[in-house]
C-alpha cells in the first residue's frame, strides 16, 4: 500500500488513553477482521495485524523484510531509516541477520544470565540501600532515578564495557530518540551524537581491549575475518538502547501496577516462587514495545481472508495480540496466576528480543528485593496521575514512593 487520500482510515500509532490498558482502538479492529488499514504519520498507509494468531504468523513468515531502508517499510517514527545503519540487528534480513545474531547469542543465553544474577542482585541491593537512606523520615523518593534507570544501565554498562559515569550521555540521547514528540531534526542529532559516542568507545576497545562484551565481539569478528568498526558501533548502540530503556520502563510500570493492586502484590511477597510468572503477566499486560514490529511482505501472504501483497508494509501489534481474548481470556485483568505462554511482549520469530533472558532476571530480582526490603512501600499520589511517557517505548517519567 502506498499513498492514500482516504479519510476513513484511522491514523496510527494510536495513543493510550488509559495507562493500564492498550489503545482502545485495537479491540474493535480485532473483531472486525484479521487485518486493518491504518495511515502513518508520513501519509502512507499500511496493514495492521491485531489478532494473536496473525501477529505470530506474520512475524515468523520467511517472506518478509525487517529492513528499515526498504522503501515500503511502514515508518511509525520519523527518521526510521536511521535504524537501518550497520549493526542494527532489528533491521537486518537473512543471511546477514543470522550471521551477526550468532556472533552475540551466546552472551544472552539462560546459562550466561544465570551467572550474572549474583552481580545483578548486588546492584539492586545497593540501589535499595540508597532508596532507604534517601527516603528516611518519610521523604518521597523517585524510583525512576534511584532504581529503574540505575539497575539496567549499570548491568548493560558492565556487560558491554561502557563507563557507567557516561550514563547521563546515553540516557539523554535515548530519551530523545524514543520520545514520539521529538522532531526529525532532534532525533537525527541524537542518533548521530550517540553513534559518535559509541564509535569512540569501540575505538578505545581496539586500543585497549578488556574482558567485556564489546572487546570479546571485536575478537570474534577479527577471527572470522569480518571485523567492521561501523558494524560493531551499530551493535553497541542497539544493545545499549535495548538493554536499559525497555527494562527501566518495565521496572517502573510493574512497581506502579503492583502498588496499585496490593492484594496481588501480596501473592508474590508471600511466595517469591510466583515472581517469574508475575513478570510474564506484567510483560503481557503492559506490552510496552507495541509497534516497532513492522515488516514488508516480499511475496503475497494470506492472512485470514486478506492477502498482503508483495511490496506492502504491515505492522504486527504486540499489545493488540497480547490482549486477544481468544488466547488470553479476560485479557484486561492483571492476573498474576495466568498462563501467559505465547505472549509476544519480546516479539516473535527470528527477530525476537535477544536480551529477554537478561530482562526477565533483572525484573524478578528487582521486584523480589524491593518489596521484601521495603514492605510498606506505597505511591505518593494516585497511580492515574503518574507522568506516563508518550513514547515508542511506553513508560513513566517519574515514580514517587514513600513508606
Amino acid at each position: 500500500m502506498s499513498d492514500t487520500d482516504s479519510s476513513d482510515i484511522p491514523p496510527f500509532p494510536f495513543a493510550r488513553t488509559c495507562p493500564f490498558s492498550p489503545p482502545a482502538e485495537y479491540a474493535p479492529l480485532r473483531d472486525e477482521g484479521p487485518m486493518s488499514r491504518v495511515v502513518l504519520q508520513n501519509g502512507k498507509s499500511a496493514w495492521l495485524a491485531t489478532r494473536h494468531e496473525h501477529v505470530r504468523t506474520l512475524l515468523s513468515h520467511p517472506a518478509t523484510s525487517a529492513s528499515r531502508a526498504h522503501p515500503a517499510f511502514p515508518a511509525t517514527v520519523a527518521n526510521v531509516g536511521a535504524f537501518a545503519q550497520k549493526g542494527f540487528l532489528l533491521s537486518m534480513d537473512s543471511p546477514d541477520h543470522s550471521l551477526h545474531r550468532r556472533m552475540v547469542t551466546s552472551e544472552f543465553t539462560l546459562n550466561r544470565v544465570r551467572r550474572l544474577r549474583p552481580r545483578i542482585q548486588e546492584i539492586v541491593d545497593e540501589c535499595v540501600d540508597r532508596i532507604l537512606e534517601a527516603g528516611a523520615g518519610g521523604r518521597p523518593v523517585d524510583l525512576v532515578q534511584e532504581l529503574s534507570l540505575p539497575v539496567p544501565s549499570l548491568v548493560i554498562c558492565e556487560l558491554l564495557g561502557v563507563p557507567y559515569e557516561t550514563r547521563g550521555t546515553f540516557q539523554k540521547y535515548t530519551e530523545v530518540l524514543l520520545e514520539r514528540s521529538s522532531t526529525p531534526e532532534e532525533r537525527g542529532a541524537a542518533f548521530g551524537a550517540l553513534r559518535t559516542f559509541l564509535g569512540d568507545l569501540v575505538s578505545s576497545k581496539d586500543d585497549a581491549p578488556d574482558d567485556a562484551l564489546l572487546s570479546r565481539l571485536a575478537v570474534k569478528y577479527r577471527e572470522a575475518g569480518i571485523y567492521d568498526h561501523e558494524l560493531l558501533t551499530g551493535f553497541a548502540m542497539l544493545l545499549l538502547l535495548a538493554g536499559h530503556e525497555t527494562t527501566a520502563n518495565m521496572i517502573s510500570l510493574g512497581v506502579a501496577a503492583l502498588l496499585r493492586e496490593p492484594e496481588k502484590l501480596a501473592t508474590i511477597t508471600a511466595d517469591p516462587s510466583t515472581t517469574p510468572g508475575a513478570v510474564e503477566e506484567l510483560l503481557r499486560w503492559f506490552s510496552i514495545v507495541d509497534y516497532p514490529t513492522a515488516r514488508v511482505a516480499l511475496e503475497d501472504i494470506e492472512v485470514g481472508d486478506v492477502v498482503v501483497r508483495a511490496g506492502e508494509g504491515f505492522i504486527a501489534s504486540a499489545a493488540a495480540a497480547n490482549h486477544d481474548e481468544r488466547v488470553f481470556p479476560d485479557a484486561a485483568t492483571l492476573d498474576l496466576g495466568r498462563q501467559t505462554s505465547g505472549h509476544v511482549a519480546f516479539g516473535f520469530g527470528v527477530h525476537a528480543c535477544l536480551g529477554q533472558n537478561l530482562a526477565r532476571a533483572e525484573l524478578e530480582i528487582v521486584y523480589d528485593t524491593l518489596f521484601r526490603r521495603i514492605p510498606g512501600l506505597r505511591l505518593v499520589g494516585p497511580p492515574e496521575d503518574l507522568p506516563f511517557k508518550d513514547a515508542t517505548v511506553f513508560g513513566i517519567h517519574r515514580l514517587e514512593v514513600t513508606w
